[in-house]
């Protein structure tokens, strides 16, 4: 009897360390869904998609899945910056005129996207 609740024991304790890593990895990697259609998501510290084209009058909302803060910044002074974004954190903005906006990351080097609008 004391061999098969020893078992039971090391079965269910198995069980409970592959659940544990399996929630672990899963909450590390935070991988979402593809965005919409105006959605940028910031993930494996890239901008996706890198480059959105929209229609004037869209608004554009950008979603941080890392687990690290973010920022949007406009390569042109003054035109667009989010501050820092946290993690699970969104920022947004209407693009009301047509043009290319490049913008980037400030906090992380070669971190850039750009939105076109038509």
């Amino acid at each position: 009897m004391k061999k098969l609740i020893e078992s039971k024991r090391r079965i269910f304790t198995g069980f409970a360390l592959l659940f544990t890593v399996l929630i672990i990895t899963n909450s590390c990697t935070k991988s979402k869904d593809l965005p919409g259609a105006n959605e940028v998501f910031i993930q494996g510290m890239a901008f996706t998609p890198s480059t959105i084209t929209v229609n004037a009058g869209t608004t554009i909302t950008w979603t941080n899945n890392d687990g690290v803060v973010h920022n949007v910044t406009s390569n042109t002074a003054g035109l667009f910056s989010s501050g820092a974004i946290s993690p699970n954190g969104t920022y947004s903005h209407l693009f009301s005129t047509a043009g290319t906006f490049p913008y980037t990351c400030t906090l992380h080097a070669g971190m850039n996207g750009s939105v076109v609008v038509k």
